[in-house]
Parts: C-alpha cells; structure tokens; sequence
C-alpha cells in the first residue's frame, strides 16, 4: 500500500491505521520493520527479505517504508512481480503527481494500491470535528462548528492535535452525557491553526528570524509536520515572492503585486510579505530555490535525517534573508 500526498498528518494517520489492523503495538520489534528509501536504494533486497522474515513470536509483520520516491520505482516493480512472504508493506510517499512512476506502479499493479492524502474539503473536515469530539461526548455549537472549521484542516496531524487538546480542555464526561462546545470554548483553547505550523516557519525563515525559526520548526516536529512539506511550503512562497519582485521591477506597486497573489493572502500576513519582499532580490531567491531543491532531494535519496536537513537548509535561507538586499 503506497500512502502518499500533501497532507503529512493525514499520510502518517493512514498509516497507523493500515498497520494497526496487523500489528497492534507498532513498537514491537519483531512484527513491525522500518527502512528508509535511502536504506532501500542501498540495498534493494531487504526489501523482500524484511517481507519475507518470520516474527520470533509469531503474527504477521509489518515494512514500513519512509520518504519514498521514484527512486525506488524499479525496486518495487520487481518485488511486486514476484512478492515474498506475507507481510503488509506500506509506503509513504510524498506529495507525488500523475506522472510519478511509483504512484503509476501502485495505481496499476493488482497487488497493490496507492491512497492519496489531501487536506480535507469542508465535508471531510466537519465530519473529523464530529467524530473526535464525539468521543468524548461533546458536540459544537453551530458558531463553534464554523469557528474550528475556519481554524484548522490544513493539516490532519495539526487538526487531531488541536481537537485532543480541546477536549482535554472540556474536561471528561459522565457516561452517556452530551456536553456543548460553545464559541467561547473554542476560541479559548484554539487559535488560527490552518496551516500555522507552516505559515510560522515559512514567515520566520522567508523574514530572516532566526529564533523564531527555531521555535517553528520545534512545533512543526511536535505537530508531526513532515520536513518535505516544509520543503515545499517555503518552495511554493518564494516563487510567489519571485512572483511579486517581477511585478514590482515591471512597475507595479507592492501593495497592488501582493494583493494579486493567488490564493489571496489573508490580511494579516500582509506586512510580513511587504517586509519580506524588502529583504529579497530575484537573484536571492534563485539561490535559495536551489538550496530547497537540493534539500528535498537529499531526504529522499541519501537516508540522512530529514529534520537535519530541512533545518539545516531553512536555517541558511534565513541568514541569506537577514542579509538586507544593497
């Protein structure tokens, strides 16, 4: 099963859940086997040998493979024609495109199947409201219901998160009790989480803000975000910065090029992006574009420890951001 897409939380809660129906302590070192892609490209027959083992104890096993991309396709390929052993092999996978060959082999093979992980639309999104506060005998009032679905769902690891603490924060229920979540309860215990583990880290390094670099990235690892997806958010908004610099040097005013930004911006980032845009050239961007690429790659191909990278890299394009443009 390869479980891939934009949304970290949610592909590592696919997961879990795909392995707890095997295995259920996921600690368990003889049932369950965990291999980096980077480990797989090196040596591409533990692959089936790990799918292969039998546990010490008995039960079936579990492999689950980490950050893995088209690199491995060819390595797939072969065990999918002629699979060993019968434990669960599960992927995770990136955000991959139409045109990835490992999502291709997943989608086509017969014994295999891929599970993409967007962001939740709205229906998705109150349905995981309902269901996670339910658990705990509590429902939201309908100004609550639109409050928390306003705040969160960028990010399912971010939205259980957010939706645990609330219910901690209502207390426990007796048996059979239904208690209410008012507005007032959910602004008291959740803020603007849509997407603000991301956002935070984006702004802190795109600002040149080094300490509260080092904040964000510690919250965006105890949110579970994965450093491919901060990778990628701070891809996406230094192209847009890209984007408004050539706007700017073509004669167009910076309120009116940040205002074009699609999708708009929400109004109180939009000091933060005119300071940004102070703080960059094109060339800059250029540079720091590459350091993300060659970042991204080197999760997925070297084995090295993703959150080194990802900080690594983030903590140098701060610097270069602190460099005010001459």
């Amino acid at each position: 099963m390869l479980v891939y897409g934009p949304d970290a939380g949610l592909v590592r809660e696919r997961m879990n859940a795909l392995a707890k129906s095997v295995v259920d302590d996921l600690a368990d070192p003889f049932r369950v086997s965990d291999i980096s892609d980077g480990d797989l490209r090196q040596d591409p027959a533990r692959l089936a040998d790990e799918a292969a083992a039998i546990a010490m104890l008995g039960g079936r096993r579990i492999v689950r493979v980490r950050g893995a991309g088209d690199s491995v396709s060819k390595i797939f390929d072969g065990f999918l024609t002629d699979p060993a052993g019968d434990a669960l092999v599960i992927v995770e996978g990136g955000d991959l495109g139409p045109r990835s060959s490992l999502r291709k082999l997943f989608e086509d093979a017969a014994n295999a199947a891929a599970l993409p992980c967007y962001a939740d639309d709205a229906a998705a999104l109150e349905d995981v409201i309902r269901q996670r506060l339910g658990k705990d005998g509590l429902s939201p009032e309908p100004a609550a219901l639109d409050y928390l679905m306003a705040n969160l769902g960028s990010d399912r690891g971010v939205t259980s998160n957010e939706l645990e603490k609330l219910a901690l924060y209502m207390g426990p229920s007796k048996a059979n009790e239904k208690r209410t979540v008012t507005l007032a309860d959910a602004r008291a215990c959740i803020g603007d989480n849509s997407g603000s583990s991301l956002d935070e880290v984006v702004d802190a390094a795109a600002g040149g803000d080094l300490p509260a670099l080092d904040l964000a990235l510690s919250r965006a690892r105890s949110a579970d975000t994965h450093p491919i997806a901060l990778i990628n958010a701070l891809t996406r908004h230094l192209q847009q910065l890209h984007l408004v610099l050539a706007e700017i040097e073509s004669g167009t005013p910076a309120e009116t090029a940040i205002r074009a930004i699609r999708p708009p911006v929400h109004f109180s980032r939009s000091a933060l992006l005119r300071r940004q845009v102070s703080l960059w050239t094109r060339k800059r961007l250029d540079k720091a574009l590459s350091l993300l690429l060659e970042a991204e790659i080197q999760c997925k191909t070297t084995g090295l420890p993703e959150d080194s990278i990802c900080g690594q890299t983030l903590m140098r394009i701060a610097q270069a951001a602190g460099t005010r443009r001459r």
